[in-house]
């Protein structure tokens, strides 16, 4: 494929996962915003210290710094060098690892992928300004990991020596 169709399909992997990620962290933004809409208790500011900093450190840091984000720009480059047609159709798909991924990292995205459906099911019962305090923290784990995949992602077209496998199975290419 020529150096346009290559770059077209990481584009669209890397493009299609941000867009994803930039609306889940405006339409919580909005839900957290309402939590400040009302007078807040002492347990509260202390709960959102708490769950920020957990959300930080557990979805932010570990979750997307140290997993998702350098796997997804290694498979952003690799999607880059050797694109295919399935895998630069659905790129953003493949470049989160629901196909042509190693069988116990793609059992894991699934499981993850229904984990956090459930989650955010259970969220809604949530009343304000605790619905507000949880998606607060969503929002910023969910904007560290965006911006580490950007990071990630600009490390993996650019450096030779990237660290990190894509985990595509043999015979995939």
């Amino acid at each position: 494929m020529t150096r346009a169709l290559r770059t077209a399909a990481a584009g669209w992997g890397l493009l299609g996962i941000s867009v994803f990620f930039l609306w889940a962290i405006y339409r919580l933004s909005l839900i957290a915003l309402q939590a400040f809409e009302q007078p807040l208790a002492w347990y509260h500011w202390l709960g959102m210290a708490a769950w920020v900093f957990f959300m930080s450190y557990g979805e932010g840091y570990r979750g997307f710094q140290k997993g998702f984000s350098p796997r997804v720009a290694a498979r952003i480059a690799y999607l880059y060098r050797y694109p295919g047609r399935l895998r630069a159709l659905l790129a953003p798909v493949f470049c989160m690892g629901y196909f042509h991924i190693e069988r116990r990292r793609q059992v894991v995205t699934f499981m993850l992928t229904l984990m956090i459906i459930g989650l955010v099911q259970l969220v809604h019962f949530l009343e304000q300004p605790w619905r507000g305090i949880v998606d607060l923290g969503v929002v910023i784990g969910l904007s560290w990991g965006l911006i580490s995949l950007w990071l990630f992602t600009a490390r993996a077209l650019t450096d030779s020596r990237y660290p990190h496998s894509p985990e595509v199975p043999a015979g995939c290419d």
